[in-house]
């Protein structure tokens, strides 16, 4: 197993360090602008846990009757996962999930969430994701960033949602990200508190316990086909693209906003 994951890697690694490397995280100085990256990056939070419950129904059984499914090994991986993702602790110590924790974040922070809960709620009555994406106002890199997700989620392969799960979400947070919101932090304590709680528990259980659980699981479903390997670095890659994709349009919009606040000063 560790050889091809290692070889995976190996193979990604340039694209990862391009998202490592952006130049989006420059241009995040104060909470105005965190909630510019919060309002576009909150689709991925979103879509993240769609990819998760994808794996999950796929791989263990969710409905009645109860029949014994895959791998019981494989089974436990992503069931613990979820549990995890789906309903961890928040800042105070209650139950939530991710998304929801994110939510509360930007609430905090002031960033505008009536396009997300738009969009959640065009979910609950359109009949296809396309449907409430066409029904919603979003960012159009975030558009772009869900329709390959979903994309992945329909290609019915189990093993290349997990390799894009495991490769292309679980661990990119880099320690000059972390450094930002720890300095925003100290100007504005009271505005981005939760999210700053946000980042540190995604590292803490995200780049730990649930990367290694999710390393594991794609060696499981990748076994020893050469084809399943070669198409999982293909996808990886694609997700890692889409990732790029996403942060440049927030780039773009962060660097739009500002030449406009200084020609606004300027002529003021």
């Amino acid at each position: 197993m560790n050889d091809r994951i290692n070889q995976l890697r190996d193979a990604i690694e340039p694209l990862r360090q391009e998202i490592i490397n952006h130049k989006v995280y420059s241009v995040i100085k104060n909470s105005t602008d965190l909630n510019v990256f919060m309002q576009h990056h909150v689709y991925a939070v979103w879509d993240f846990m769609s990819l998760l419950k994808t794996l999950q129904n796929n791989l263990t059984c969710t409905s009645i009757p109860w029949v014994p499914k895959g791998s019981a090994d494989t089974r436990y991986l992503i069931n613990e996962i979820v549990i995890g993702e789906e309903s961890d602790l928040d800042h105070n110590g209650n139950r939530t999930s991710h998304f929801e924790l994110y939510l509360a974040a930007m609430t905090q922070c002031g960033a505008d969430t009536s396009e997300i809960i738009s969009f959640i709620d065009n979910l609950k009555s359109a009949k296809t994701v396309q449907e409430a994406l066409q029904k919603s106002q979003i960012p159009i890199t975030a558009k772009s960033f869900i329709n390959f997700t979903f994309n992945v989620i329909n290609s019915q392969k189990e093993y290349l949602q997990a390799a894009v799960f495991t490769f292309g979400r679980e661990d990119l947070i880099p320690s000059m990200f972390v450094s930002i919101i720890n300095e925003i932090h100290k100007n504005f304590p009271n505005d981005i508190s939760i999210f700053k709680y946000y980042i540190e528990r995604h590292i803490e259980v995200d780049g730990g316990h649930h990367s290694n659980l999710a390393l594991q699981m794609t060696a499981n479903l990748c076994g020893d086909n050469d084809a399943f390997w070669q198409d999982a670095e293909n996808t990886v890659k694609l997700s890692l693209k889409s990732r790029i994709a996403l942060w440049d349009g927030i780039f773009d919009e962060l660097s739009t906003t500002k030449v406009n606040s200084n020609k606004k000063n300027v002529f003021s």
